[in-house]
């Protein structure tokens, strides 16, 4: 067995990249270790391209194992079963940076595996893993533009931390995740209390000193043990029959864009490459399996061709108008507080329940074992774009947006101290057209100050695209479908008045320039304000009361030594008390003793 490692130093931290010790029937295999934590890292890639696929077929997969941190599973089942959100959420960190970097028309299967053999508090897994991802593949025989490398970064006490602890983490005001190369960005993750674009730049321009020495050391690594590349099947449409297609159908499509009823939803898209394909399948039969690929290609081009050279968008909208907007608040009578936003086509209706704190989501995952008071699920039922589907459990999609508007709004919900209150929001994707994620948000910040809650100030999020030819770059504010599916990039940004709560980049490039992230942060910021201009229109402050459905909650601090006279022996006095009065009493270690009532009666 021989064992090649390669190591860097990151702000008094060494990170071990090992390869030949285990997994080595991977076609790409690495341990990373920094301090106590080890992450295992594979990649393997199917022998042949899967037959019928329109896609390339890649997955992510982030394991948690609880022996990492020497705990056995809770609950009745100790094997474990679905990944907690945070596996989901670690799982898309991974996808979206390594995605783009592979070829064009590959559509073999691969699959990447990291997963934490071992974990320290001081050093959290999720960013090990990225780098370990991306080593796996650079040093395998798959087809891939690698590596990249892949930081967290905190903002303590005003000095900026590199891959901080877990402590550091909960301290910060700002926890930045950046993964790029090369000085471009691939990825960008942000949670943050109202920080400027400044300082996000700034925190940026840190994070990119470490990239580079991380894909230096993979660099060497591949220079030790790296493989040939694969010589692989890529799934291209035929060249001379792309052309001919073109030459027929390209007028029909330029002017089908421009059609408000096509612009105005995702399904006319897909309507219309279906009726393309079957007047084209009678004159090309024995090509009909090459034809979707083609029209594919065939109305990204048109779309990039109108934004590109004449500066027009499918909607006639300027580059940096947003979609008329409409809010309102209330609409649910008997729910504790509501709220519908709507951006063109884009429609949300989201809801606040409230609920004691002994209504709090248990947490059980490597980085923590707790309760979480604060919650906002997403979800995306077919009809908001027209389509018939089974529903079914939330997928990485619905946990990746609920986690997002659930990030943008954390830093604004009052402490427990002043708000004892459990709370859930739930958004229902009413209409879909581009960038529901952000349109949740919106809804959250709408329910919130309908349900009486007093946030710390409203927040909104838009998203800017990019179409980029290389040569020009043109960002556009406010993404409709269309612009997502054929543009370049999906840059999110939420916040408040005075600064960014969060953000989530994903690109098709390989790579963001600086200036692009630059623009693109300042046009958010311009559209964001204009979003929560609408908001004020709506409700310019948190209602003064809370609904008369909503339950209240009275807390009484008591000393500790009287919290065994409330209890009573078995459970007595406190089952009495909450039979008698209806009140649900939950009693802290500290004497705090939260007093809740169904309602306001």
């Amino acid at each position: 067995m021989t064992i090649n490692t390669v190591e860097v130093e990151l702000e008094g931290k060494s990170v071990v990249i090992e390869h030949g010790r285990l997994a080595n029937q991977a076609n790409g295999a690495v341990l990373v270790k920094c301090g106590d934590t080890v992450v295992l890292a594979t990649a393997c890639m199917s022998a042949e391209p899967r037959e019928g696929m329109n896609f390339f077929p890649l997955m992510c997969d982030y394991e948690e194992r609880k022996y990492a941190v020497g705990k056995i599973p809770g609950g009745f089942v100790k094997r474990g079963g679905r990944p907690s959100e945070k596996a989901i959420l670690t799982s898309r960190v991974i996808d979206r940076p390594v995605r783009p970097l592979f070829p064009d028309g590959m559509r073999n299967d691969v699959q990447v595996i990291a997963m934490p053999l071992s974990m320290e508090p001081d050093v959290p897994a999720d960013m090990l893993a990225v780098v370990g991802a991306s080593a796996a593949l650079a040093i395998s025989d798959i087809p891939w533009n690698g590596p990249l490398g892949c930081v967290r970064v905190c903002r303590v006490d005003g000095r900026f931390v590199l891959n901080p602890s877990l402590d550091q983490i909960t301290q910060s005001d700002m926890e930045l995740t950046l993964a790029g190369s090369g000085g471009k960005v691939m990825e960008i993750e942000l949670e943050a209390d109202e920080v400027t674009e400044d300082d996000l730049i700034a925190a940026m321009d840190f994070a990119h000193k470490a990239i580079d020495r991380l894909v230096e050391a993979q660099m060497e690594l591949v220079g030790k043990v790296g493989k040939p590349k694969a010589e692989v099947k890529l799934v291209l449409p035929d060249a001379e029959l792309a052309a001919r297609i073109d030459g027929k159908v390209s007028a029909q499509v330029a002017q089908a864009i421009r059609e408000p009823d096509l612009s105005a939803s995702e399904k006319a898209i897909f309507e219309l490459k279906d009726e393309l394909k079957a007047g084209l399948a009678k004159e090309y039969p024995e090509r009909e399996a090459e034809l979707e690929d083609i029209l594919e290609k065939v109305i990204k081009k048109q779309v990039r061709r109108m934004i590109l050279e004449e500066g027009a968008r499918a909607d006639g909208r300027a580059m940096d108008k947003i979609r008329p907007l409409n809010c309102e608040v209330g609409l649910l009578p008997r729910v504790h507080g509501s709220g519908v936003f709507s951006r063109g086509q884009t429609q949300v209706i989201t809801s606040l329940t409230l609920g004691s704190l002994d209504d709090s989501q248990k947490v059980d995952n490597l980085e923590e074992d707790g309760e979480k008071r604060f919650m906002h699920f997403y979800n995306f039922p077919p009809y908001s774009v027209g389509e018939v589907k089974p529903i079914r459990g939330a997928g990485r999609r619905e946990v990746g947006h609920g986690s997002l508007a659930e990030k943008a709004l954390r830093s604004m919900i009052p402490e427990q101290e002043d708000f004892p209150y459990t709370l859930l929001l739930t958004s229902e994707i009413m209409e879909s057209n581009g960038s529901t994620s952000m349109a949740s948000t919106c809804g959250c910040t709408l329910a919130l100050m309908d349900a009486g809650v007093k946030i710390k100030a409203p927040v909104a999020g838009i998203s800017v695209g990019l179409v980029s030819n290389g040569d020009k770059n043109v960002l556009l504010t406010d993404i409709q479908a269309l612009e997502d599916f054929y543009g370049d990039m999906d840059f999110k940004v939420t916040g408040t008045r005075k600064g960014i709560t969060a953000i989530q980049v994903d690109t098709k490039l390989a790579g963001l320039d600086r200036d692009v992230v630059v623009g693109a942060l300042e046009s958010a910021r311009l559209g964001r304000m204009r979003i929560l201009d609408a908001i004020a229109e709506a409700i310019p402050e948190p209602r003064e009361s809370l609904s008369m459905y909503a339950p209240r909650v009275f807390v009484v601090v008591i000393h500790p030594d009287k919290i065994g006279d409330i209890i009573g022996p078995g459970g007595k006095v406190i089952k009495k008390i909450e039979a008698e009065t209806g009140a649900k009493l939950d009693i802290e270690q500290d004497g705090h003793v939260y007093i809740t009532s169904v309602d306001a009666a």
